[in-house]
C-alpha cells in the first residue's frame, strides 16, 4: 500500500481548500455560490469514495471506519496498544494478520481524512458566503 501518495493527496487536498477559501474570501457572492456547489459535490464525492473504500476493505475495517467518526481519542489509544503488544509478537502468522489489520485501519484514517478537508472547505465556504449576506444586509438597512 501507498501510504505516501495517499498522505500527497491529502497534502494537495487541503492545500486546494485553502486556496479556495482564501480566493473565496474576495470574491463576489455569485461566484462564491459557485464555489459553494462545487463543495458540496466534492464532498459528497469524497465521502462516497471513502464509505466505497471502506465497504470493499475487511470487516474489521468497516467497523474501524464507524468507530473513528465515533471516537478518534479512542482509536490513538488502541494504536499505541497494538504497537506495544506487537512488541510482543513471535507467531508469524499473527504478526502478518496484525500487519494486514493496520494497513486497512491506516487506509480507513486517510480516507476519512480526505472527506474531513472536503467538509471544512464546504463549512469554511459557508461561513464566508453568510458573512457576506449579513453585510450586504447591513448596508441595505443603514447598520454599516
Amino acid at each position: 500500500m501507498d501510504f505516501s501518495a495517499q498522505l500527497d493527496d491529502l497534502a494537495k487536498r487541503a492545500a486546494d481548500a485553502k486556496a479556495s477559501v482564501q480566493a473565496a474570501a474576495t470574491e463576489s457572492r455569485d461566484k462564491l455560490r459557485q464555489r459553494i456547489d462545487q463543495a458540496q459535490v466534492d464532498a459528497t464525492l469524497a465521502m462516497k469514495d471513502a464509505q466505497q473504500q471502506a465497504g470493499e476493505a475487511t470487516d474489521r475495517a468497516q467497523s474501524k471506519w464507524a468507530e473513528m467518526k465515533a471516537d478518534a481519542a479512542a482509536k490513538m489509544g488502541d494504536v499505541k496498544a497494538k504497537t506495544d503488544r506487537r512488541t510482543h509478537q513471535i507467531d508469524a502468522k499473527m504478526a502478518l494478520q496484525d500487519a494486514a489489520d493496520a494497513e486497512a485501519d491506516a487506509m480507513v484514517a486517510i480516507e476519512g481524512a480526505g472527506w474531513a478537508v472536503e467538509n471544512a472547505r464546504l463549512q469554511t465556504l459557508d461561513a464566508i458566503d453568510a458573512r457576506a449576506h449579513a453585510e450586504e444586509r447591513a448596508k441595505a438597512a443603514g447598520l454599516s
